[in-house]
Order: structure tokens, then sequence, then C-alpha cells
């Protein structure tokens, strides 16, 4: 199993999906947050199942929301680098490599 780690910027990105849905919907930021979860969890039994989209940074679609976790392999750990909404400019986290 990897360990998964949000840097501060994808953490913020996360958040402020959440809060967005919430807003949107009495426990669906809940249900956002339950998706990303069960998403991470998926990354850190088996990262390599998900594919390298750029350079060597990796993307998992989420199932039921329109947004993507890009992330890195490094050792043992994960690091997420992004929280993406499948609408914005890719080259917004592209800089981030």
């Amino acid at each position: 199993m990897f360990r998964v780690v949000f840097t501060q910027v994808a953490r913020l990105e996360l958040i402020e999906a959440q809060d967005w849905y919430e807003r949107e919907a009495a426990g669906l930021g809940r249900r956002f947050r339950e998706a990303i979860n069960g998403l991470t969890e998926r990354m850190s039994a088996n990262p390599r199942q998900f594919p390298i989209v750029f350079k060597n940074i990796r993307r998992a679609l989420l199932r039921r929301f329109p947004y993507s976790l890009f992330f890195v392999v490094e050792d043992d750990t994960l690091l997420v680098i992004a929280c993406f909404h499948a609408s914005r400019d890719p080259t917004q986290w592209q800089r981030r490599t």
C-alpha cells in the first residue's frame, strides 16, 4: 500500500470543491469526499492502474463527479498535485510539475 499525500494546493482545491457541492445540496459535499476517499484507496492499492497523462503524472478519475486527482509516484508515496475539475484548463496543473 502506498501512502497518499496531498500538496497544499491540491488540498485547497479538494476543500473548495467539497464546499461548493455542499452549498449546492445538503450532503452532496460529503458524498464528494466519500468518492475522493474511495479513489485514494484504489490509488494506494494499485497506482499503476491509472494512466500517465503528462510526463510522470498519473490521472485518477472520479466516477460520479467531474473531477480527477493528478499524482506522481515517489517511492512509497503518492503525491497528489491537483484535484481538478474536468472543464478547467489542464495547463494550470501542468505548470506544477
